[in-house]
């Protein structure tokens, strides 16, 4: 994921009506009119909303006749999880030595354990 991609998807992850839009939209496709449902917000503002998501590649709305459905794209989403799970991992080694430090305190040994 570029730079550029990972700060548009996180710029869109910042606010939580996009982030309940993106989690309606994982149950599936929806107009305009049904996202904006939950909302005490006005359809204008849903629609800036989806623009926001759009540019960030996080949504795609279609067309089927008169019926003009927006639909879920999860790539985004994967690519920034990739990007996440690499700091996962830093954690996960911080808290296994955290751990390891605090088995040898609970054994008694102050100095944790031996290198």
């Amino acid at each position: 994921m570029t730079a550029d991609a990972l700060s548009l998807t996180l710029s869109a992850l910042a606010d939580p009506t996009r982030r309940a839009i993106l989690q309606r939209l994982s149950e599936g496709e929806a107009s305009v009119s049904e996202l904006t449902a939950p909302f005490d917000i006005s359809m204008p503002a849903i629609s800036r909303h989806l623009k926001v998501l759009e540019q960030a590649g996080l949504v795609a709305r279609t067309r089927h006749a008169q019926w003009r459905p927006v639909q879920l794209n999860a790539a985004p989403l994967a690519e920034l999880a990739n990007w996440v799970e690499r700091y996962r991992r830093h954690w996960d080694q911080n808290f296994a030595r955290m751990d390891a430090y605090l088995a040898e305190l609970q054994k008694g040994n102050p100095n944790g354990p031996k290198q």
